[in-house]
């Protein structure tokens, strides 16, 4: 054979000795590591890639000797930015002592902290405002009930603008954290209880402002007329945000169905609870406005359900695969209980704003009842850290007990309305409880610190 072809370190000679390994390292055709033979060493899919629970691995790992490009480049971005938690002596976030002052946590100003302060406080507002709107429909009412409630709407307001006002502050004294927060992964996905505290501020002020005015007040045609105004931009920005943002993570982000959340479904949240906001609003309006308004919010109802059952499945199989989520973060579990009770509640509502004998195909079957009916018909460890996911053990249940509430009422059932009065009384007591461990969490440092919030892919 001509020398020129045979590569460098291997011989066809006959008196080769065959008891030599056939792959020399550093002279093989591939670079790799070898077995005790000298054969290289199959590598595929062996490789670790840094641990990340919602990324899955690649296939196959990238070339030897070749760098591989980051294929999540926000992601990367925000660890960097997390980086600086690591400056403080190797502190470990997962020895810190829980609801207490951790002596050994490093000390960090409140203006750091700030950079740590995400989207997800907005959960506050809209369980909070949720509550407003369950004390609004209480059967049974009692003296001082909606004063009860119109506090609980104005306090919501003191904590909405607080939190919005805090996030503006974070964005401007850390340039590009605002792309970073609406791109990361997770954080990202906390978009949604921002427009879902817009809902309940929207909602409360049917409740607590509009109905408060006399049929013949000279303020009520102007307010009537305003709250239809923020409900169609409401819904065109909510539906907006769904198709984008489930776009974009569809493009930009790789998820684990192992690590399925229900927070997943927070981007078409929002525009489901425009089905609420139009059952809510839609007796005062008038009759050429209120039809759109009711056509409207069932549609976007049914888009928000149904995409929900799509995201049970998978809810279901990772958890018969992998068992629940981390004990910090089952209380986010509540967020399932969300569409189907706003679904039931919205379709009860919607269908009690319709004239009674509406029937719109005029085939003799009345649509208001047909409403009713189908609504009917849909019904049927302890954590050691705060996270602001908690919330979801408010909100999603405020709306399950106006759902049991609407159904008392439409089949005039005291005994489930007396049900509905003691659900209120718990998810109260509830509220109660999460407000106290959010506060205690932002004093201890158990929140707003580097690895601590939701701008981590995961703790």
């Amino acid at each position: 054979m001509d020398t020129r072809y045979q590569p460098e370190g291997l011989s066809f000679d006959n008196k080769n000795n065959y008891n030599s390994r056939p792959y020399p390292t550093g002279q093989a055709y591939f670079n790799g590591p070898v077995d005790a033979n000298g054969y290289p060493i199959d590598m595929k899919g062996k490789q670790s890639e840094a641990e990340n629970p919602f990324n899955d691995s690649p296939l196959r790992p990238p070339p030897l000797g070749i760098a591989s490009a980051p294929s999540d480049i926000e992601k990367q971005k925000n660890d960097n930015d997390d980086s600086h938690g690591d400056r403080h002596g190797g502190w470990d976030y997962h020895t810190k002592i829980p609801h207490k002052k951790d002596p050994n946590q490093p000390y960090m100003p409140m203006g750091e902290r700030l950079r740590h302060f995400t989207w997800a406080w907005y959960t506050l507002t809209m369980a909070t405002g949720g509550i407003a709107t369950l004390i609004s429909i209480q059967p049974h009412p009692f003296p001082g009930l909606i004063t009860i409630g119109a506090i609980f709407y104005i306090v919501n307001l003191i904590f909405f603008f607080g939190i919005t006002g805090t996030m503006i502050l974070r964005f401007t004294k850390f340039p590009g954290s605002f792309k970073a927060s609406i791109t990361h992964e997770r954080e990202g996905l906390f978009l949604g209880p921002f427009f879902l505290s817009v809902a309940t501020i929207i909602t409360g002020t049917q409740k607590y402002v509009i109905q408060a005015y006399e049929a013949d007040h000279p303020n009520r045609a102007w307010a009537v007329t305003s709250i239809a105004v923020a409900f169609w931009i409401y819904t065109f920005v909510t539906f907006c945000l769904a198709v984008f943002q489930y776009s974009f993570l569809f493009c930009f982000h790789t998820y684990k169905l192992t690590s399925f959340m229900p927070s997943w479904l927070l981007p078409v949240f929002p525009v489901m609870l425009a089905g609420t906001i139009a059952s809510v609003i839609a007796a005062d309006q008038p009759v050429t406005v209120r039809m759109p308004i009711i056509c409207a919010g069932l549609g976007c109802q049914g888009l928000g359900f149904t995409i929900a059952i799509l995201m049970y499945a998978h809810y279901i199989g990772r958890l018969m695969s992998v068992g629940y989520p981390g004990r910090e973060h089952r209380g986010a579990m509540f967020i399932g209980v969300g569409p189907p009770s706003f679904t039931i509640l919205a379709l009860i509502g919607m269908s009690n704003a319709l004239p009674d004998d509406f029937d719109l195909q005029g085939d003799g079957l009345i649509d208001a009842a047909m409403l009713r009916t189908l609504a009917l018909v849909v019904i049927h460890q302890w954590a050691l850290y705060f996270h602001l996911g908690w919330w979801a053990m408010v909100f999603p249940n405020t709306g399950f007990i106006i759902a049991t509430i609407s159904i008392g009422n439409a089949l005039k059932d005291d005994t489930i309305l007396f049900i509905g009065n003691g659900l209120t009384i718990a998810i109260l007591c509830m509220w109660v409880y999460v407000l106290f461990n959010h506060v205690q969490a932002v004093y201890v440092c158990d929140i707003m610190y580097p690895n601590m919030d939701e701008d981590n892919a995961d703790h």
